[in-house]
């Protein structure tokens, strides 16, 4: 028992195990890269410009309502994965017909699923935006501005699906140029639609909208181009519309999919209730928290970028049973990011006000991000455990763990606090927003304790086996 108790533990003292820290900055860079200038930069900039037309309920829309759309995004990406696995199953087979078969199923599955999707929110936006109590006022502004968006987010289903196939036949570069051209696009459309030039009239918000509509038509049009015209791509014989549709492969597209869109689905919706609780607090408080959001998603790059090198640094040397290497990097992993993460809410806690009026953000707001920001910023530091430590169980094939731990602390434990903070005479809207910003990143840390438990258990198990083979 003891000698087992040494094993598990083992992580927080075998320094010399593992890759070493220069490696792991090796993976990091590209990563950091990609997450920063392709996927961050474009919403960051669109942020910056809507700030810019002076008018709080303009930012209050746009934060609330980018903060909604992502749970679609989540739920694309999900299908995304299932695509993957699916086509690329066959792929790795040399069996290229049924790959392109299966990949055809998930098209259209996911085309169905995008539609719904699109159909309901643009004909649901007065309902949510009721849900996040915004004024008549906001919702005669944001009305339009979502019904536009809806329709972006079919064409973005329509996008992931065709990236699916090309990571499924390991093509990773084609989505990153395709997504890097889109967001050039996506970023001279915003700046010229939402402020107007050459004696054309800006649309102010609702430009932001077309832009966004704009990115992924493009995309998917460049995607589906490349896809339909590559030589390479021919012996998948791929055919959207003499195809015969099989309901055993969709069922298995599902069933693949359905748990990676309930586990990423699951936060996306924690941040939805999460600002339906502060917009209760009024327009100013939706305001503070889009700028929180902002600031948060800043520092927590290079945490994005790490949770993606421990999933496959655990899923290498899970198959040799290196559980010392695998305890060892999920430290060194933690440890680096801290270290940068830290760092950078460090800068935003002691200059608040500086980051928040380069947005060009009001008094009242300023205040209370100044306010909120520095202590939120220590708890942001669980929320960074909980994305690197489900990352490392990703890589331990053990995505079932990470699902139902998200659905139960933010169906258990979140929402009823949060509800019960709702009816606190808490008057002051900085120190509501911070108790029920803060009951969500403590919830995080919940997460994190039940995956280290997890990890260890894991362990146990293969170590049991192992022993009982020999």
């Amino acid at each position: 028992m003891l000698k087992s108790n040494k094993n598990i533990n083992s992580w927080f003292i075998k320094e010399h195990a593992g890759i070493s820290y220069g490696r792991i900055l090796k993976y990091f860079y590209p990563e950091f890269i990609t997450a920063l200038i392709v996927y961050s930069l474009p919403q960051f900039i669109d942020f910056y410009f809507i700030c810019h037309l002076k008018q709080t309920s303009l930012y209050a829309i746009s934060g609330i309502v980018e903060n909604f759309l992502t749970m679609f995004t989540k739920t694309a990406e999900g299908f995304l994965i299932g695509t993957v696995v699916v086509s690329g199953y066959f792929n790795g087979l040399h069996e290229y017909k049924k790959a392109g078969k299966s990949f055809v199923d998930a098209f259209w599955t996911t085309i169905a699923i995008g539609l719904i999707v699109s159909i309901c929110l643009y004909f649901g936006v007065s309902v949510f935006y009721k849900f996040n109590n915004f004024t008549e006022e906001m919702i005669a502004l944001g009305t339009p501005y979502l019904q536009l968006k809806s329709v972006g987010v079919f064409f973005m289903f329509v996008y992931f699906s065709l990236v699916g196939f090309l990571r499924s036949v390991k093509n990773t570069f084609t989505p990153m140029v395709v997504f890097a051209m889109g967001s050039c696009v996506f970023v001279l459309c915003d700046y010229f639609l939402i402020y107007g030039s050459f004696g054309y009239q800006g649309l102010g918000l609702l430009g932001s909208a077309v832009a966004y509509l704009t990115q992924y038509i493009v995309m998917s049009l460049l995607m589906l181009g490349y896809l339909m015209y590559s030589v390479r791509y021919q012996k998948y014989q791929i055919s959207f519309t003499s195809h015969i549709f099989n309901k055993n492969r969709i069922i298995r597209f599902l069933w693949v999919s359905l748990p990676v869109v309930l586990d990423k689905i699951s936060i996306a919706f924690a941040y939805v209730w999460l600002a339906s609780c502060i917009s209760q607090s009024g327009t100013d408080a939706s305001a503070a928290f889009s700028m929180l959001k902002q600031m948060e998603r800043l520092a927590f790059i290079p945490a994005i970028a790490f949770s993606q090198i421990i999933t496959f640094l655990v899923s290498n040397d899970l198959g040799h049973g290196k559980w010392s290497d695998i305890y060892a990097n999920i430290k060194k992993v933690v440890s680096v990011a801290s270290i940068m993460v830290g760092c950078i809410l460090l800068v935003g806690s002691i200059w608040p006000y500086f980051f928040v009026k380069m947005y060009g953000c009001s008094t009242e707001i300023c205040s209370l991000v100044a306010m909120v920001f520095p202590p939120l910023s220590v708890l942001v530091m669980f929320d960074l455990l909980q994305l690197i430590l489900s990352g490392a169980l990703r890589g331990a094939g053990d995505v079932q763990t990470v699902m139902k731990t998200r659905i139960a602390v933010i169906a258990g434990y979140f929402i009823p606090i949060t509800y019960v903070i709702s009816w606190l005479p808490l008057e002051y809207t900085g120190t509501k927003m911070l108790v029920t910003y803060g009951a969500f990143l403590i919830g995080n840390g919940l997460m994190s304790v039940v995956y280290i438990i997890r990890l260890r258990q894991n362990h146990l198990k293969e170590k049991n086996i192992k022993v009982m083979n020999e």
